[in-house]
């Protein structure tokens, strides 16, 4: 596997593919313009980049799912999906090649373009159902169909990226303890419950992509946490367009329905939508939204390329049995959300807030949303109608055993840095979110105690200091009571070193998540109150805050037997 350290445009790969220019990172990899030197044209290349601290053993899994992308890909032959060239080595190392098309995502024409006409979203949704057709037909499930993965190319050609996470119905998962699941905001229910993925989940993935389209943004808040939007994508009622009307909001209806089997066909999908297609000579993307584009995104020449890159295996865990829930465990103990910064942070400021999330999961439940089990007060799989809300303070759980563990918090725009190291207790369940609020990226990893009351959060602000200050956390935290009433009851805070030019913070603070918000009308729903202790510290010119959320009644317990043990195993490495 490639060292993050090898990030240098002319290589040649393969003594053949000369690479030229950056066009795209993420926290695994680049995607490079290139040119390939045999048969004279350009392509794009993707370079997949080891972790610092990955074991051999995972960056074997990471080499194998990228070429589980590449063997996807090939499987296919369609206008409206990517085409793969080929699998160079170089270095023992895979390298995918694929064509090279001038493009922009769906998500970017929404950012740019807000709201699209009926006939553009016709004419898209219309080659996404081909482009999953030819792959439904080769036994390929997409399954992360979203705006970001949709290309519209400048001619007007629509085309279907990121096979990262397809598997084929006859490939097992290469993931021993757990699953990689898509994007929150537009994954279908039965993925995000841990159910059989077929390709039913590919049309709820096309179906909340024209939502997407139609509204301008997705059919889930992304203002709130990952298991929020989980826990209604699972339970909530399923949201319908307020900018559209007619025939397309039946046949979006048609497609978010929430048993697989009642959803429309691809092929009916494409009967409907017949009628709303443009002519055939009418230009999908006209000069002026060309031009709005380039503008919107700063790009000298609107390029794309894909696959985009695939997420990190999971990390290996021990794999114990699937532990019991507590009798009505609370929703995880998220720390505190980022508010939408009031300080300028540079020309992306303006954009909307967008949530880019890879769930990693481990652990208890094999091949399911094991994390997710308990939001909002219930949990995400049906709850038993024996259970009752707790009455009585839960007894103080004993120290747990821990466990090294490294780990990285990379974010999605590629920011160098991220490794830690740490001890956990040894059956807590991890999953990465990344966020992005401005041109602000932060990644959290949280480690989660099988019954779901504890956690254990790693957040990296990448390049904090660069706009900001602890003192510009600090105003965020307090201002979150404006956003979520009663979030913060009390809060208090200390200097870790003295007269330090920026300060490194301890943080305790209380917060009481009302059950009227987290599970409206449902009679069951308790008020949950946590206690969270953190440590906010400059590294490099990084901001991390370390931090441990307990229930209330654990107060004491939890500052002694989980905050500062693990925090004084705490380092970043890199």
């Amino acid at each position: 596997m490639v060292a993050v350290s090898v990030e240098r445009a002319d290589r040649l790969v393969a003594g053949r593919y000369r690479l030229r220019r950056k066009l795209g990172q993420g926290s695994m990899g680049i995607v490079w313009e290139a040119y390939d030197e045999f048969l004279r044209r350009r392509v794009a290349v993707k370079e997949v980049l080891r972790p610092p601290g990955l074991p051999d053993q995972e960056a074997d899994e990471l080499r194998e799912r990228t070429l589980r992308e590449a063997r996807a890909i090939a499987a296919l032959s369609h206008p409206n999906v990517i085409t793969l060239h080929d699998v160079a080595r170089e270095g023992g190392e895979p390298f995918v090649v694929t064509e090279y098309v001038r493009a922009h995502s769906l998500a970017e024409l929404l950012r740019a373009l807000g709201p699209l006409e009926t006939s553009k979203v016709a004419a898209i949704g219309d080659a996404i159902a081909a482009g999953l057709g030819a792959a439904h037909q080769v036994g390929i499930t997409h399954r992360d169909v979203k705006p970001g993965n949709v290309l519209v190319c400048d001619d007007g050609q629509v085309k279907l990226t990121d096979f990262g996470i397809a598997r084929n119905v006859s490939e097992k998962t290469i993931t021993r303890t757990g699953v990689m699941l898509g994007s929150p905001c537009y994954i279908a229910p039965e993925v995000a419950a841990g159910d059989a993925v077929t390709p039913a989940a590919d049309l709820w993935g096309l179906g909340t992509t024209l939502f997407a389209a139609v509204e301008g943004e997705p059919p889930y808040n992304t203002g709130g946490g990952v298991l929020e939007i989980i826990n209604e994508v699972v339970h909530g009622e399923i949201p319908r367009p307020t900018h559209a009307d007619g025939p397309l909001v039946e046949i979006i209806a048609a497609l978010m329905v929430k048993e697989p089997g009642e959803r429309i066909t691809l092929a009916e999908l494409r009967n409907r939508l017949h009628p709303l297609l443009p002519p055939p000579s009418t230009p999908l993307l006209s000069a002026q939204d060309l031009h709005r584009l380039d503008g919107s995104t700063g790009d000298e020449a609107p390029t794309k390329v894909t696959p985009p890159l695939v997420a990190p295996p999971t990390p290996p865990v021990p794999e114990p049995a699937a532990p019991a829930l507590a009798p009505a465990p609370g929703p995880l103990p998220f720390s505190p959300q980022a508010v939408t910064p009031r300080r300028h942070r540079g020309p992306a400021a303006s954009v909307a807030l967008t949530l880019v999330a890879v769930l990693l999961f481990a652990g208890a439940a094999s091949g399911g949303f094991a994390l997710a089990r308990v939001a909002g007060g219930e949990p995400l799989l049906p709850p038993s109608r024996t259970s009752a809300p707790p009455t009585t303070p839960q007894p103080e759980p004993p120290p747990d055993e821990l466990v090294e563990h490294r780990g990285d918090a990379a974010t999605v725009v590629g920011a160098q840095g991220g490794s830690y190291l740490v001890k956990i207790p040894v059956d807590w369940i991890r999953f990465v979110e990344e966020r992005r609020v401005g041109d602000l990226a932060s990644t959290r990893v949280y480690f989660v105690s099988p019954d779901g009351t504890r956690t254990f959060t790693v957040e990296r602000f990448a390049d904090f200091y660069a706009s900001d200050t602890i003192k510009d956390y600090l105003s965020d935290l307090g201002d979150l009571p404006n956003v979520v009433p009663n979030s913060i009851a009390t809060a208090e805070v200390k200097n870790l070193v003295p007269n330090a030019t920026e300060q490194a913070l301890q943080l305790v603070y209380r917060t009481t998540d009302h059950a009227s918000v987290l599970a409206p009308g449902d009679p069951r729903a308790r008020n949950q109150n946590r206690v969270t202790f953190a440590n906010a510290y400059p590294v490099a010119n990084d901001l991390w805050v370390v931090g441990v959320t307990v229930p209330v009644d654990q107060e004491d317990t939890g500052r002694r037997e989980l905050f500062d043990r693990l925090i004084a195993t705490f380092k970043v490495t890199g």
